[in-house]
This record gives C-alpha cells, sequence and structure tokens, in this order.
C-alpha cells in the first residue's frame, strides 16, 4: 500500500470508531470499535511519521477502551499520547487532550489525585489554544470528567 492509501485508511477507520462511539452497540459493535481503533493507529504509523498522529490515535484508543469499560489498557494508551505530545512538542491543544486522556482514565480507575493533576494541566493549557472551536471541545469534554 501507498502512504496516501495507509491514510486514507486509517482517516476511515479512525470516523468508523466515532460513529460507533456515539451509538448504541451490540457487544459485538465494542470489539469493532477496538478493532478499528487499532487498525486506525496502525495504519497511521504506516502513512509516515506523524506524532500527531500517532498522539491522536492513542488518545482514540484510550478513549474506545474507556467506553467498553476497559480502564488499564486506557491507562497504557493514555500514557502513550502523553508521552508522544510531550516527547515532540505537539501543539497545547494535542497536549491537553493528552492530559484529558490521562485525567479520564485516571478518574476511572479512582486514582482522583492524579486525575486532577491532569485535569489542572489540561486546563491550563487552555490559555494557549487558540481556536475558539478547539477550546469549547476540549472544555466540553473536561466537563465530563469528575475526579
Amino acid at each position: 500500500m501507498t502512504p496516501e492509501q495507509h491514510e486514507e485508511l486509517a482517516r476511515s477507520l479512525f470516523n468508523r470508531v466515532w460513529e460507533l462511539m456515539e451509538s448504541e452497540r451490540t457487544p459485538a459493535q465494542d470489539m469493532e470499535m477496538v478493532h478499528a481503533a487499532h487498525a486506525s493507529r496502525h495504519h497511521w504509523a504506516e502513512a509516515g511519521p506523524s506524532p500527531v498522529r500517532l498522539a491522536r490515535g492513542e488518545w482514540q484508543l484510550s478513549r474506545v477502551y474507556l467506553t467498553v469499560g476497559r480502564q488499564e489498557p486506557a491507562l497504557v494508551h493514555a500514557h502513550l499520547a502523553l508521552q508522544l505530545s510531550e516527547e515532540h512538542h505537539l501543539d497545547a491543544f494535542d497536549r491537553a487532550y493528552a492530559h484529558e486522556a490521562n485525567a479520564r482514565a485516571q478518574a476511572e480507575g479512582g486514582r482522583r489525585g492524579a486525575a486532577r493533576r491532569h485535569l489542572v494541566e489540561a486546563r491550563r493549557l487552555l490559555d494557549a489554544i487558540d481556536d475558539p472551536e478547539h477550546r469549547a471541545l476540549l472544555e466540553a469534554d473536561l466537563a465530563t470528567i469528575e475526579p
């Protein structure tokens, strides 16, 4: 496959995951969602080096695992999203979302202190996000996390 074909497949799978996440799913669709998120992340890597895409793929995997009630792998992928965002000095939006993923996974695991620390950092990064649509999206997601 060409890098462009990998990119198109990654994008298509990423969007399919969102469709599934936003719908009422059967257990089979839960598994489809998990597999599609992993496949999307794989194809982002095959499309060419893009730390932003990889971090967003890890973020999506974390959210998917929480959606299906699997906190441990959610935490692993949230950590990977944060690691990529810091290592590659991604912009405030992606760093904030990496902290959002960690806050959400930590909160689900009952680790209130860690969840609060990540929430504080994500909120701090809000000030550096210029795009009002991105700010609103992040603010809405952060409002759904209760440590």
